[in-house]
C-alpha cells in the first residue's frame, strides 16, 4: 500500500500534493463530486518515496483516464485552510501543492472513473472566461490562465486566517 506524503500533529493537518493545470479549447479541466459544493484541482498526494511529477503524471491517469504529458512545472502552492468533514473536520490545514502545466491532446474527451474516498467524482471542463463564476479550488488559477507566466511561480494562500504568513 502507498503511504502519501502528510501528517496530523495537534490541531494541524499537513499535506504534500501534485497537480495538473490541463486547458483544452479554452477551457480548464477541475474535478467535482456530489458531496462538495465547489470544483478542485485534479491531483492528489504524493506517496512517500514518488516526485510530485511522478505523481501528478499518476494522479492524471488515475482520474481522467487519459495518460497527459507534463509541459512543466508552472506553481508552487501554500495553501492554509480550515479542514471540513471527516478526519479533518477543525483542523487547520497547511498544504504545498506543485502545479503542472499539461501538455494538450487536442480534444477534451476522457476516459473518467475516478473515485475519491468512496465518492464517484466527475470531470468538468470550465470555460476560462467564466472561472470567476463557478466556485472552484485553487482560487489563484482563474488569474493565471488568464496571465500564463513562462517562470514558476510561488502563490500563497490563506483561507483559513490562522496561518502565520
Amino acid at each position: 500500500m502507498e503511504v502519501d506524503c502528510g501528517f496530523t500533529q495537534g490541531d494541524k493537518w499537513f499535506r504534500y500534493r501534485a497537480a495538473a493545470i490541463i486547458v483544452e479549447d479554452g477551457a480548464v479541466l477541475f474535478a467535482g463530486n456530489e458531496h462538495e459544493d465547489y470544483y478542485y484541482s485534479v491531483g492528489g498526494g504524493v506517496h512517500a518515496g514518488e516526485t510530485s511529477r511522478a505523481a501528478v503524471e499518476r494522479e492524471v491517469y488515475e482520474e481522467t483516464g487519459v495518460r497527459y504529458e507534463v509541459d512543466r512545472l508552472a506553481v508552487v502552492h501554500e495553501n492554509f485552510f480550515d479542514g471540513h468533514g471527516g478526519e479533518w473536520e477543525g483542523l487547520l490545514c497547511h498544504e504545498v501543492c506543485f502545479y503542472y502545466l499539461m501538455k494538450p491532446r487536442g480534444t477534451q474527451a476522457l476516459e473518467a472513473h475516478g473515485m475519491t474516498h468512496g465518492v464517484v467524482e466527475e470531470m468538468h471542463w470550465v470555460p476560462i472566461s467564466r472561472l470567476g463564476e463557478v466556485h472552484a479550488y485553487p482560487t489563484f488559477l482563474a488569474d493565471y490562465l488568464k496571465r500564463m507566466p513562462r517562470h514558476v511561480e510561488h502563490v500563497v494562500t490563506d483561507e483559513s486566517g490562522r496561518a502565520e504568513v
